[in-house]
């Protein structure tokens, strides 16, 4: 495997399945996927998606091959499980030996308005993973910040802590 594959990858489809993990976690209160945390921020639910397309958005370039659509099945919790699934399934089929040489590749893209040409080092690190890192954990603040009972534990599915401890 190459380096960039290892940095891209495996991160996107282990933090997809824990987004996959919270979403399903809000089966009968499924509001919490409407709720943001200001006004003007993308809703739980939009979040959980721009994630998902993050890491196609970024695996994909990065592999040298076009990012692949991902069908609308709608941003309620089942919806948004299909949407995971769908990206974790596209990820999966990515091949390493397609990552060779991927930190030198020049990859164009937009970031808001702007037009970027980065090196595919410099886009994974500066810009892809943040932003991935950044729409997942968005989408666990306001699903925390709505009650359902998560923890760091079941954002990174690392830590242990006893029942009930959060932070």
């Amino acid at each position: 495997m190459t380096a960039m594959f290892d940095a891209s990858v495996p991160v996107f489809l282990h933090y997809l399945d824990r987004l996959a993990a919270m979403v399903e976690r809000t089966a009968r209160q499924e509001q919490v996927l409407q709720a943001r945390l200001a006004p003007d921020m993308f809703t739980a639910a939009q979040q959980v998606a721009t994630a998902a397309g993050f890491a196609l958005r970024v695996a994909f370039p990065l592999a040298g091959a076009a990012v692949p659509g991902i069908e609308d099945h709608g941003m309620d919790r089942i919806g948004l499980g299909r949407r995971l699934a769908a990206a974790s399934h596209a990820l999966r089929g990515l091949e390493p030996a397609a990552f060779d040489g991927a930190e030198t590749r020049r990859i164009r893209h937009r970031a808001g308005f702007a037009e970027l040409d980065q090196s595919g080092a410099e886009f994974l690190h500066l810009f892809g993973m943040p932003n991935f890192m950044f729409h997942a954990a968005m989408a666990f603040a306001v699903l925390r910040q709505e009650g359902l009972e998560i923890g760091k534990a079941d954002f990174d599915g690392l830590h242990d802590y006893p029942h009930g401890f959060r932070f």
